[in-house]
């Protein structure tokens, strides 16, 4: 179970990190007025467990906070990926 444990943990990392890479390019480009990051690509990499490195990216970049849709979306999936998170490490090592 460790195993499992351990890849589930560095996929997180690797997810969040990539999300919050593209959101900081994504502010770059928009400042630079060049080609941007596609809503569609942040949205993606949200949704497949990034949302809490997108969510701490538009609080250090000031990016994307004028949308609501990222304004609530982000911290909405990320409570509930990390919350996801806390109840397996609950479950399986408490």
């Amino acid at each position: 179970m460790e195993f499992v444990l351990i890849i589930l943990l560095s996929y997180f990392f690797v997810i969040n990190s990539l999300l919050y890479i593209l959101m900081w390019s994504d502010k770059r480009k928009a400042r630079k007025e060049s080609w941007r990051v596609k809503e569609k690509t942040l949205w993606t990499s949200a949704v497949l467990g990034g949302a809490p490195g997108g969510w701490v990216a538009m609080k250090v970049y000031k990016h994307k906070t004028r949308h609501r849709s990222f304004q609530f979306g982000f911290p909405a999936l990320a409570i509930v990926y990390l919350a996801g998170i806390v109840y397996l490490l609950a479950k399986f090592y408490l």
